[in-house]
């Protein structure tokens, strides 16, 4: 029973593979037989790729099996010396001894990728999936358990941002973007109170008048110490540290309050981050901010990203319909750039599209762009929603989304980012006078 007992301590249930604590002991110990002998070793860090989904829609038994099945793939290509392990969840961990250099390492990674080329069986069905491979290489990466296994979760992350179904190696600039990242998490703890934080508007033009119709509330930061930070770093470092709800509920009623004093015939546009729908009642949220500033609600439009439907679909649509309600306008951002365009479309009634900048960027040279482009304005058309074009930034490029029927520009040919005041002097030459 005692034998049972430590094997069980030591073993996953599921798959019969290593768990955790036995792998970080095995870990140990290959690193001490390192230092014996000249060979190196790899680790491969292994997660597969939207697993949930399995268990959403499968259930968990369905999970489970698939856990089982991975794991006897993952044996097919171990040496005798190798180990295979389930460090938790979705997670694998292979060792492979005697991989000398960085050739060796991505020819496993590549035997790891070509596992998942044929679909699993489960119950009867067959199940798609892929993997993320994070490798780290010892003694070049690291010496110690800890920061091998760090490193390889670092590449691993890397891996992830690239695609679905990458591998990645460690690099040195993965330890210092995580480092960066750490710090501006810690950092935007304080930015709001310590009033580091300011929204500045970029107008939106209409197609044949030029005036301003909308304008799109920005996010910047200017840190004592680092300078202005990009919302490309800080937006994702917020969403890690769980302060974009603060952030979002911020900008939405600094947003709407400067409406407040704008023509009563110009909108504003707030971005929402996926995670705002997430454990969080944006919707109240939103009738917050219109209370509090007193536009109505058709003047403030929503700005969301096709991310919103990747996870929790349904209930994210259910979210939308309760923000349609209240009245305000609902854009879909960088419409093109996602997985699934014209299905987000069928599936809720949105108030615009916009263009995003990447196919704005090759007209009036680029055919393929100039194609995508009256595509998605024909589309536009037929869900009878208003077509915006991001980054805008030449006459040609104006001329020509014109001529396509395009309804409003944005980009800097119009207007950058101003600040409110700069705002207000625009507003006041176009208008003649500011409510």
């Amino acid at each position: 029973i005692e034998e049972r007992n430590r094997h069980l301590s030591r073993h996953d249930i599921l798959t019969e593979l290593p768990n955790r604590l036995a792998f970080q002991d095995l870990l140990a110990t290959n690193l001490s037989a390192a230092e014996d002998d000249t060979t190196g070793f790899a680790l491969h860090l292994i997660d597969l790729d939207r697993f949930k989904t399995v268990n959403d829609s499968l259930g968990h038994h369905a999970g489970d099996e698939l856990l089982r099945q991975v794991a006897s793939r993952l044996l097919t290509v171990k040496a005798a010396s190798d180990i295979v392990a389930r460090l938790g969840g979705d997670e694998f961990a292979v060792i492979h001894r005697n991989c000398c250099s960085g050739d060796d390492a991505q020819r496993v990674a590549q035997q790891i990728e070509s596992l998942f080329a044929q679909p699993f069986l489960i119950d009867g069905q067959q199940v798609a999936m892929g993997c993320s491979i994070g490798i780290a290489l010892h003694p070049k990466d690291g010496v110690h358990a800890d920061s091998l296994l760090k490193r390889a979760d670092l590449a691993l992350y890397a891996a992830k941002e690239m695609r679905e179904g990458s591998y990645a190696f460690f690099d040195p600039a993965l330890e210092e973007r995580a480092d960066r990242d750490r710090l501006l998490r810690d950092e935007l703890r304080f930015a709001l109170e310590k009033g580091q934080l300011s929204v500045v508007y970029q107008p939106i033009v209409d197609t044949r008048t030029h005036k301003t119709v909308c304008c799109e509330a920005l996010l910047r930061w200017i840190h004592p110490k680092l300078g202005s930070v990009s919302p490309a770093e800080f937006i994702p470092a917020a969403e890690a540290a769980g302060l974009i709800a603060a952030i979002g509920r911020w900008v939405l009623q600094q947003a709407c309050h400067g409406a407040a004093g704008w023509p009563s015939e110009i909108r504003v546009a707030v971005n929402l981050s996926p995670l705002q729908f997430t454990g969080f009642n944006v919707a109240r949220d939103v009738a917050s901010a219109l209370a509090k500033s007193g536009i109505t609600p058709d003047r403030l439009e929503l700005e969301i990203t096709e991310g919103i439907f990747l996870r929790e679909s349904d209930e994210n649509l259910d979210i939308l319909r309760q923000l349609k309600a209240l009245g305000v306008r609902i854009a879909l951002d960088d419409f093109g750039t996602g997985y699934s365009s014209l299905s987000y479309l069928r599936s809720f009634p949105f108030d615009k599209i916009k263009i995003d900048r990447s196919f704005i960027t090759g007209l009036p040279t680029s055919a393929d762009s100039l194609s995508i482009v009256r595509a998605v304005i024909g589309l536009g058309r037929s869900f009878k929603a208003t077509i915006t074009a991001e980054g805008v930034e030449t006459v040609d490029q104006a001329k020509t989304l014109a001529r396509e029927g395009c309804d409003q520009f944005q980009g800097y040919l119009f207007s950058k980012p101003l600040d409110a005041v700069k705002l207000r002097n625009r507003l006041c030459r176009e208008f003649d006078a500011v409510a």
